[in-house]
């Protein structure tokens, strides 16, 4: 069989985290469930134990507002891996390596429109990979993106939205204490979920799951008919994020509770 280069690999690896949407592994009983995908086979062969968190996204990068809350969501995902029984290795030292790495090769993400180059990404990432083996037995790297996207809180009595196996109730922002009757529930809202994609020290594809988080914007009580306003808070509910964690991970850790039980 022919082996792919670094380039093709990574292409691979991309268009991996790009088409889970596409597969599941399991049937779900919840309808926004995100359809995780998950290499079983390689995971029965050769568990993982030891992981390192990078502090870049596999896609493009996430908005600055939500970059800044990036490393306390990462601090609960190393706690939550720890609680399960991995080993996590610091991230300052994917970090000191992955700058090495860009110097040599490159910054891969173009600041002005935010997409990745694959060709720089794969060097850059093998570079780390193999910096990083030469001093620690490493398992798997897990990426773990904050990604946003817009839906719509019901015109229902609870108003609630559902994406990503969460569901979630809007939220008020400024001095009003009510929602004007001329508000309208079909607007859309901004709300993140978190990505976590798991890859070997080959860098081959094991895991990728979605767990909703919360919204990131919220009712503006200033306006007469109503809108949507960024929230001055993000991911300050510890239990809504927890929540999302948990779901971006399973299977690859269970849970009991996983809303796509029947």
């Amino acid at each position: 069989m022919r082996r792919l280069n670094s380039y093709s690999r990574l292409a691979a690896l991309f268009a991996f985290s790009a088409l889970v949407a596409a597969c599941s592994g399991t049937p779900t009983h919840n309808p926004t469930t995100f359809p995780y995908k998950i290499d079983q086979e390689k995971l029965d062969a050769k568990p993982v134990k030891t992981v390192v968190l990078t502090h870049v996204n596999l896609g493009s990068p996430s908005r600055n507002y939500l970059q800044k809350e990036a490393p306390r969501i990462d601090a609960k995902v190393t706690a939550y891996l720890r609680e399960n029984g991995f080993e996590v290795l610091p991230q300052r030292e994917f970090e000191q390596h992955w700058k090495t790495a860009v110097r040599a090769y490159g910054d891969p993400v173009d600041p002005t429109s935010g997409k990745v180059n694959m060709k720089t990404f794969s060097q850059i990432i093998h570079s780390v990979r193999d910096q990083m083996t030469k001093r620690d037995t490493i398992d798997a790297f897990i990426f773990t993106d904050l990604v946003e996207q817009e839906v719509s809180f019901s015109g229902g009595l609870k108003h609630y939205a559902r994406w990503d196996g969460v569901t979630r109730t809007p939220t008020m922002q400024g001095p009003g204490d009510g929602v004007s009757t001329e508000f309208d529930w079909n607007m859309l809202a901004a709300v993140v979920s978190l990505q976590v994609t798991v890859y070997d020290a080959n860098l081959e594809p094991l895991f990728s799951g979605r767990g909703g988080l919360d919204a990131t914007d919220a009712i503006d009580s200033r306006s007469s008919k109503g809108r949507y306003i960024r929230r001055r808070n993000i991911l300050e509910n510890d239990s809504n994020v927890m929540e999302g964690i948990r779901l971006a991970f399973y299977p690859f850790i269970n849970w009991e509770d996983w809303p796509g039980n029947p």
